[in-house]
């Protein structure tokens, strides 16, 4: 009896394991330039440059607002001025930052998160 109330108990957790996975994955999506394209330029959409302000000063994406990811504490706090029910579009210069970004926004309980894989260096490349 304990052998089969063991299996139960971890099919139960392999069960609940790969639920919160499948979760997961469906609420960041990675995106290319053609999706920034077609969904985010010229619309009124949350996007987030995670880079320095020197970064952004140089250069960024249509009408993103600037929330540097190095400075944690200010980061946390400005994405509380985020609406957790739309979508966050983040991107970064290479993509490992904006992934980072995505986790995060993720346990903050945001719903559908965007992550532009190619970065702001992708975006400049013809």
């Amino acid at each position: 009896m304990q052998t089969i109330f063991r299996w139960a108990l971890y099919l139960m957790v392999f069960t609940s394991v790969v639920s919160c996975q499948s979760q997961q994955d469906k609420t960041i999506t990675r995106v290319d330039k053609e999706a920034i394209k077609a969904e985010v330029i010229g619309k009124d959409v949350q996007l987030v440059d995670v880079r320095t302000p020197g970064e952004y000063g140089a250069g960024h994406i249509d009408d993103a607002v600037n929330f540097d990811l190095s400075n944690r504490n200010a980061f946390m706090k400005q994405i509380e001025t985020l609406d957790k029910d739309q979508p966050v579009y983040l991107y970064c210069l290479v993509g490992s930052r904006s992934a980072y970004a995505a986790k995060i926004l993720r346990d903050k309980g945001f719903t559908k998160i965007y992550d532009y894989s190619g970065g702001y260096n992708d975006w400049v490349r013809n």
